[in-house]
């Protein structure tokens, strides 16, 4: 027996040109059960009825005035119309019921009709054609599901893409304008932009947009209120807004629905993601997980530029210092070295008038002042060989043979 819940909600369509049997069927066996049934006497207007009245059956008699069963089932087909037909004939015109089952119908009925036969025949047409819906249902969910699932795949390679450009890509403007890419794909946004905190001007900096008018991202490197990300850097927390509550904002021109993102170093928000979109529709809070992944790898991304910063001035600092330490040596070198040619030189001259007192004098002196002629003479030696020392102490020993 059909639950009559289900029935109640299930259309059947006659098609008969006897009001007795239209009667017997319709009033006095269907609709007791729960259908809703409607009745037409001929083909022509059972065409117009099954567009109108959109019967889940259709029993129709296969000797119609006009138009006859087998018509009707050609001229459904020929204008798409899938409804399960269930054909009525006398006994003994078995093959015209044959032609019929070629045509397209489901299930027939011997003339006389019984109610049991009816309700029997109704039964096994409506199973297939339930089964055949849910099939429909299945196939939709489960297209649906694929759907989804594709674009959560989509989505999470964009968010790997994202995390990959973080780790190599070193120019902030294309790490920048990688995130807002990602940002706006995975909350099906029409623009944004990406503010970026400056700590000298204590205030947001345009650093990156996409699909902002032309008067706003020439604004890019310069401080920028939007009139929205100011709140959300004073809450710290995300703001999801769209509709009448938008339009106080100045941002309402750009779009109907926004999403605000901060973006922190630990607990300090150092840059806002702004996604906005041209309808009212409100950003899930699906989108709004996946902003904050992306926001997550913006705020990656932000300390390691100032790491890199960091190790960019160390660099230039130690270069410096070298270069100083450098300059140093030199000037050191070559104060040494004008010391030590004038020193020489001196030693050069005393030595010189040494032996010229030594030459000139030697019969008319003493030992004792030949010995401190010869004393003196070897000290002078003695310190032109420290003088020249700097100039090869650079190089090895001599290495004895063996």
């Amino acid at each position: 027996m059909i639950n009559s819940m289900s029935a109640s909600q299930e259309r059947i369509l006659i098609v008969e040109n006897d009001p007795d049997i239209s009667d017997l069927i319709a009033r006095q066996t269907l609709q007791p059960m729960g259908y809703r049934v409607a009745v037409a006497e001929g083909a022509t207007q059972a065409i117009q009825e099954a567009v109108r009245f959109a019967p889940d059956v259709i029993i129709a008699n296969l000797h119609l005035p006009g138009l006859s069963g087998k018509d009707l089932l050609v001229a459904l087909s020929s204008q798409g119309i899938e409804v399960p037909v269930i054909v009525l004939a006398k006994k003994g015109a078995e093959g015209e019921v044959i032609q019929a089952f070629r045509l397209g119908a489901s299930d027939y009925l011997n003339s006389p009709v019984r109610e049991a036969e009816v309700i029997s025949a109704v039964e096994r047409v409506l199973k297939q054609v339930r089964a055949r819906a849910e099939r429909e249902s299945l196939s939709r969910q489960l297209k649906q599901t694929n759907q989804e699932l594709q674009r959560r795949v989509r989505e999470l390679t964009t968010i790997f893409a994202i995390g990959k450009a973080v780790t190599s890509v070193t120019d902030p403007r294309a790490l920048f304008d990688k995130i807002l890419e990602g940002a706006a794909y995975v909350t099906e946004a029409d623009s944004c932009w990406f503010l970026v905190k400056d700590e000298r001007a204590k205030a947001y900096v345009l650093s990156a947009s996409r699909n902002l008018p032309e008067t706003i991202a020439e604004k890019t490197g310069q401080p920028w209120d939007d009139g929205i990300s100011s709140l959300v850097a004073l809450s710290g927390e995300a703001l999801s807004i769209h509709g009448e509550s938008l339009k106080r904002f100045k941002v309402a021109r750009l779009g109907q629905s926004a999403l605000v993102m901060p973006v922190k170093v630990k607990n300090e928000v150092v840059g806002i993601l702004v996604v906005i979109r041209k309808a009212a529709q409100p950003f899930s809070p699906s989108n709004q997980a996946l902003l904050e992944a992306v926001a997550d790898y913006a705020s990656i991304s932000l300390v390691n530029a100032r790491l890199f910063r960091a190790l960019e001035d160390r660099a230039r600092s130690l270069q410096q210092a070298a270069e100083s330490a450098q300059n140093n040596e030199r000037a050191k070198d070559e104060l040494l070295r004008n010391f030590s040619q004038k020193v020489s030189s001196a030693v050069d001259m005393a030595m010189a008038q040494l032996e010229l007192a030594n030459n000139q004098g030697n019969a008319n002196l003493t030992s004792e002042q030949s010995r401190s002629l010869r004393i003196a003479a070897e000290s002078l030696q003695s310190l032109k060989a420290i003088l020249q020392a700097p100039s090869t102490a650079g190089n090895p020993p001599p290495t004895k043979s063996s």
